[in-house]
């Protein structure tokens, strides 16, 4: 899933959820549950590969969704700060995944194996692009009416 997906769904739970403990693991879960479903990533072979100086568009990518995802937090919410944290806390795995291809180590390498290969189990298999990239979009409209309820 790209990253406004789950950003948006942390900033959902952060408002939904009157505990903030209990928010601040559902964001944290949330992640798992929505790369669960089909979806389409960007490409990010040159940072998986460590290839810095040909990456630039990818991380002009990466930045650019994350962006996305937190403008329309700002303009979808009471902008409270315990709502960026879980939002934050939503795309911890992700940070792990990448924090693992720039300084690997074994329980980093631990997450990483469970996150690509148990949680994203969908990755290879035969789902039309389309389905995978409607997921992505149904999934931000749905939590962005959520927001506003």
């Amino acid at each position: 899933m790209i990253l406004a997906p789950h950003l948006l769904l942390g900033a959902t739970i952060a408002l939904k959820v009157q505990n903030p403990v209990l928010a601040i693991i559902l964001a944290l879960l949330s992640h798992y549950l929505l790369d669960f479903i089909p979806h389409i990533e960007y490409n990010i072979k040159n940072i998986k590969e460590r290839q810095w100086h040909k990456a630039g568009p990818e991380i002009r990518n990466v930045l650019f969704d994350f962006l996305a995802g937190v403008l329309l937090i700002f303009f979808s919410t009471d902008n409270t700060l315990f709502v960026y944290i879980c939002a934050f806390v939503a795309l911890i795995p992700d940070f792990l995944t990448f924090l693992n291809i720039a300084l690997p180590n074994k329980i980093l390498e631990l997450h990483s194996a469970i996150h690509q290969k148990k949680i994203h189990f969908l990755k290879n298999k035969k789902i039309s692009k389309f389905w995978r990239v409607s997921s992505q979009i149904i999934t931000i409209i749905i939590l962005l009416i959520l927001l506003k309820f």
